[in-house]
């Protein structure tokens, strides 16, 4: 049993609902949901099936929810035999489902947020489509639950962020290697909470070490706050740029898919390319099943393979970036 503060958060109401309708109905597993592009992801569960655990992710097309949604079959479906939506989808290769029940869940502007669901192998009495009132209910509860936190994010991500001042980089302004491990941490609660899409860039400058050998160290560090300048300018807000050192910056993407998170990164090498500062970058989304720091390795790994691959077409500082060491006369 949940205690009462747990109802608190949609996390904590969504277990507690789950707990609450597996008690009172025979159903073998109950899930809530989160829907990002084809990835059908589990936030929270309640059963006996040890494949359907928070943080799994199955396709949305094969799901018995995507047809719900699209009204191609019922929200109780006491024998999903009979339905022919149910019956054809393709999620049936890998569970046997019996019976099932689909409650969509909304954002605050109506769009789908995901699903309050249950399955079980075994088909169930008629009488149970009579509990529909009831179970729409609790999916609004939920709901609303959900456009509560969703609606205070910006402002608590906001006052972490000022809460975090004293971990900030002293040459650029930027989060120091301390204070983005902190909102990492943060971030990665949340994605797990309400399976928000994020996404990691991983910059690497290439010509700080020839300034500075070159053109003397006043000039490198010009280099660096212009560069962390551009990535503040082209980041959004609730996004997290740092400094993580040297030479390396990273930028967190919040509630950004693969797709935004491309556009972004096209977007800052242009104006790094326009005010002449090479770098080298990469960038990887979160995957719910193994998290920021998987997606972290990753944006790291491309990041230096890019890096690698510039070496071998190495060429002299550009004049932008020789242009430095006459702010310094």
């Amino acid at each position: 049993m949940l205690s009462p503060d747990s109802y608190t958060n949609f996390p904590g109401a969504a277990q507690a609902v789950l707990s609450f309708l597996r008690q009172r109905f025979d159903f073998d597993h109950w899930m809530v949901s989160r829907i990002q592009g084809d990835e059908w992801i589990v936030l929270q569960s309640e059963g006996q099936d040890e494949a359907i655990e928070p943080g799994v992710v199955f396709s949305w097309t094969d799901s018995f929810c995507r047809q719900m949604v699209a009204g191609k079959g019922p929200r109780i479906a006491p024998d999903c035999q009979a339905v022919t939506a149910y019956s054809e989808a393709a999620c049936n290769q890998n569970f046997k489902i019996g019976a099932y029940i689909g409650i969509p869940l909304a954002q605050a502007d109506g769009s789908l947020f995901g699903t309050l669901c249950a399955i079980d192998p075994q088909t169930k009495s008629a009488a149970i489509t009579q509990e529909l009132p009831m179970l729409e209910l609790l999916a609004q509860l939920l709901s609303s639950v959900l456009h509560t936190e969703l609606a205070l994010e910006r402002e608590i991500r906001s006052r972490e962020r000022s809460q975090l001042e004293a971990v900030t980089d002293a040459l650029t302004g930027l989060y120091n290697r301390r204070g983005w491990d902190e909102v990492l941490g943060l971030e990665e609660q949340r994605c797990q909470d309400y399976g928000h899409p994020t996404t990691v860039i991983a910059l690497d400058l290439d010509d700080l070490k020839p300034v500075n050998d070159t053109l003397g160290h006043l000039a490198g560090d010009e280099l660096l706050k212009m560069t962390a300048q551009i990535l503040a300018q082209q980041s959004r807000s609730g996004d997290c740029v740092a400094r993580w050192g040297g030479d390396e910056f990273w930028m967190l993407l919040v509630d950004c898919d693969g797709a935004a998170a491309a556009a972004i990164a096209d977007r800052l090498a242009a104006k790094l390319d326009t005010v002449g500062i090479r770098a080298s970058l990469g960038w990887a989304s979160r995957h719910p099943t193994f998290g920021l720091t998987r997606a972290i390795e990753a944006a790291d790994r491309v990041m230096y393979a890019q890096k690698r691959q510039r070496k071998q077409n190495a060429r002299p500082l550009t004049s932008a970036v020789c242009s430095l060491s006459g702010s310094q006369r």
